[in-house]
């Protein structure tokens, strides 16, 4: 068999950092790591190729060549994913359908020949054998979650590491929590299923014997769901693992803001690499959290958590949500001012949206509110129901915030506010490569030269020359910072 593995384009967004990676001559910012798992999970004896559309084009001849093409997707790609598939029609070529995007709305892709559904380590290998006999069906479905342990070390040869960014990783699934507009637990469920020490090490181990030195992204939705294990397996391992590689790579992960309570767990994390923790914060406004059941939230000096884990030793990215129903005017003020005063550099503020099956959807359902699917994309001001504020009110403020707190002035100023409460950790040795020197001169000349803003780029780049363990840390963000102008200004 012929496999063709397909991740089809998705527009600039703010998570892609497409505006940033020209500065470090990079294509995209990860490899479709789900793509690259059923890749290990096929044959393999059956020829595998990867067309990540996000740095390449996809030929007519790739798809010639395929015995079955193979497509995934998120929300954000939907428009490609269509796109792909009627050309795969059109060339008589059937297509295999999965991943996050066809398992939640497969009803909107009437051309996908066969369905293998939910998580691939229970469905694919159905398909694979009623393939081989001859017998197949068009949906390939299950209610059941894998154990994390049958989960393959991804297939890394498909894939030209040069053109990334990040690597990336996975541990586990689920989430203990259950916040009304997350579908993660709807797809995952909410018992955390994690790998073992040693299969981590063995995907970090097969990472690095392929030259690999730089960050890796462990893409849990919650990596701290299940601490016991992390405090006392998987960390220790890691730890020891990077000592012995002399720490190759920096890590950076998504947790839950109950990080802050668990001071070993911080200090843990930090021993084994971790420079960097994306906390979904949502609202300061503790109705807000009331009324989305974000309980791990609730009843904390929010601030004062963002601060301790800055101070342990990791950058805080926070993710923001405005639309709630309780949300009231004060909203976007409060917002900008918890944002400057915490030093969250990287803030992504979205409205907010229902994804399909959630609680959230279901009472919109039920209050008759809902519009049409949501785009997957947080900044492109769109909502799929109706809110309570007037909506016009709600994008005005909405776009004053993202605005204001990516205006030259204020990033730079939250920049300072987070380096000066900044402890980096002595482990993580920065290397220097030909493509940190690269960005640094792109850097100079665009953010110091070309663009406005220079004279706090001048600022910031000067404080931290007296301060050097600040100044990767300071001129990556700079560099940040030019992406996020561009999605909130387009």
């Amino acid at each position: 068999m012929n496999i063709l593995l397909v991740n089809p384009d998705s527009p600039t967004t703010f998570w892609n950092l497409r505006n940033s990676l020209r500065f470090i001559s990079k294509k995209a910012m990860h490899p479709p790591l789900g793509l690259m798992t059923v890749a290990a999970i096929l044959p393999k004896e059956w020829e595998k190729r990867l067309v990540d559309m996000v740095i390449t084009n996809l030929r007519d001849e790739d798809i010639q060549w395929a015995d079955y093409v193979f497509v995934t997707g998120m929300f954000i790609q939907r428009d490609s994913a269509r796109q792909v598939i009627d050309r795969c029609k059109k060339l008589g070529k059937p297509v295999v359908g999965g991943g996050p995007l066809l398992t939640t709305v497969p009803e909107d892709f009437p051309d996908v020949d066969y369905f293998v559904l939910n998580e691939a380590e229970i469905t694919l290998p159905e398909f694979i054998k009623d393939l081989q006999l001859g017998n197949t069906r068009r949906m390939y479905k299950t209610r059941q979650f894998a154990e994390m342990k049958d989960s393959p070390t991804p297939l890394w040869e498909v894939a030209d590491m040069r053109n990334y960014a990040v690597m990336c990783i996975q541990y586990s699934r689920g989430c203990p929590f259950d916040c009304d507009f997350c579908d993660v637990t709807k797809m995952l469920g909410h018992k955390m299923r994690t790998k073992s020490a040693e299969q981590m090490l063995t995907e970090l181990e097969s990472i690095y014997s392929a030259g690999w030195r730089g960050q890796v992204f462990i893409v849990d939705d919650n990596f701290i769901g299940n601490k016991k294990e992390l405090k006392e397996k998987i960390l220790p391992a890691i730890r020891k693992w990077m000592e012995e590689k002399k720490y190759p790579f920096r890590f950076n992960t998504q947790a839950s803001i109950n990080l802050a309570d668990d001071e070993e767990l911080m200090r843990l994390m930090v021993e084994a690499g971790f420079d960097c923790v994306f906390v979904g914060i949502e609202s300061t406004d503790e109705v807000n959290l009331t009324e989305c059941n974000k309980v791990q939230n609730m009843g904390r000096n929010l601030l004062e958590c963002v601060k301790k884990i800055q101070r342990f030793g990791m950058l805080v990215q926070g993710g923001f949500i405005l639309g709630f129903d309780t949300d009231k005017e004060t909203i976007f003020v409060n917002l900008i001012k918890f944002i400057q005063q915490s030093g969250i550099v990287i803030a992504m503020v979205g409205l907010l949206n229902a994804p399909r099956g959630t609680k959230l959807y279901k009472r919109l359902m039920r209050e008759n509110r809902l519009l049409q699917n949501h785009t997957g994309d947080n900044t492109d001001f769109s909502m799929n129901f109706v809110p309570k504020m007037n909506y016009e009110d709600l994008v005005s403020g909405y776009n004053n915030v993202v605005k204001t707190i990516y205006s030259h002035k204020l990033y730079y100023e939250r920049i300072l506010t987070f380096l000066k409460n900044y402890r980096p950790s002595p482990h993580i040795k920065f290397r220097v490569h030909y493509q940190d020197i690269n960005a640094l001169v792109k850097s100079m000349w665009v953010l110091g030269v070309v663009n406005k803003g220079r004279i706090y780029y001048w600022k910031l780049f000067f404080w931290t020359m007296c301060r050097p363990k600040y100044f990767h840390m300071a001129v990556t963000l700079t560099i940040y910072g030019f992406h996020f102008r561009k999605v909130f200004n387009r």
